[in-house]
């Protein structure tokens, strides 16, 4: 019979130092050894629209960094698969299944949220839809669910958050839109609500300027993600398909990364994309020149229509 092994304290105090020569074994560092002492490590992120797009970038980009983050949208399909690629790489994440046209699902997504962690560090408004229409042909109703997602969607999550945010000194982020700052021809709902979404984040940084509340309103330009697809045209119907050259417009990814600078440099406002800062520039200061670059650019989506 094979003799046990007995642990010999004497002997190992004596020569444990010999043991440091030995190689350690290849590990694969996890979210958490990787980002232990990162800017978002631990912060409880609520991303809305999380699904796809701008949205699932973030998701996965926070996610990696240690983040705890909770996915929103109304496709629980999509947010069961973006949960999954953050469990599958060591991530934590908390599904919220959420319309954010209605005030309940606003209110339980905070709910929720504190009832699991406790606390919220950054909430991310950036559920949206878009239209393609010129309002003389639009139906109203079209302009209506547009500002109830895009904007009233922000004022509902942000209501029950903030009093949490800015006890946490944390991040209040809208996903705004170069249209946010200039008109737009075609998405006079799109951009009616950017517009509407940019006075809201503006004042409540203002009304908010003797706490530590950071508040981050981010200009995306023309993006690669499916917003355009859902489109809504004239009579609220999705439009299926871009009319523009998607290859050519920045990643989703990359807006990712540059709103995750933007809130741990603690940014007020960003403008992306060279087009988008060139624009906003002109707007302001010969808004006559900027408007005719702007139709000329738009109108090459009714060529291609």
């Amino acid at each position: 019979m094979q003799k046990s092994l007995s642990f010999n304290q004497q002997a190992f105090n004596k020569n444990w130092h010999n043991l440091f020569h030995l190689p350690e074994l290849p590990r694969t560092p996890t979210i958490e050894a990787a980002n232990k002492d990162g800017y978002f490590f631990r912060k409880v992120i609520i991303i809305t629209g999380a699904s796809s797009g701008i949205g699932r970038a973030m998701a996965l980009y926070f996610a990696s960094k240690g983040a705890r983050v909770v996915l929103a949208a109304r496709n629980i399909v999509r947010l069961k698969e973006v949960r999954d690629i953050i469990k599958f790489n060591n991530g934590e994440a908390l599904i919220v299944p959420t319309d954010v046209t209605k005030h309940r699902d606003c209110y339980y997504l905070i709910d929720k949220t504190l009832t699991v962690y406790g606390t919220i560090n950054i909430l991310i408004n950036n559920a949206g839809i878009s239209m393609r229409a010129n309002f003389l042909d639009v139906n109203l109703d079209v302009l209506k669910r547009v500002m109830d997602t895009n904007f009233w969607g922000a004022v509902y999550c942000t209501k029950h958050a903030l009093p949490h945010l800015i006890k946490s000194n944390g991040s209040l982020v809208a996903i705004s839109s170069i249209c946010g700052i200039t008109p737009l021809p075609g998405r006079t709902g799109y951009a009616a609500s950017k517009h509407a979404l940019d006075g809201f984040i503006d004042t409540i940084r203002v009304e908010q300027l003797q706490s530590q509340l950071h508040v981050l309103s981010v200009h995306a330009g023309f993006t690669s993600s499916n917003i355009r697809n859902t489109a809504l045209n004239r009579y609220g119907e999705e439009q299926k398909e871009s009319l523009r050259n998607e290859d050519k417009m920045m990643s989703a990814e990359t807006v990712a990364i540059a709103v995750a600078k933007a809130i741990k440099s603690q940014r007020r406002d960003i403008i992306l994309t060279h087009e988008g800062k060139l624009i906003s520039w002109l707007y302001k200061r010969i808004p006559t020149i900027a408007d005719k670059l702007i139709y000329n650019e738009m109108a090459k989506e009714d060529s291609n229509s």
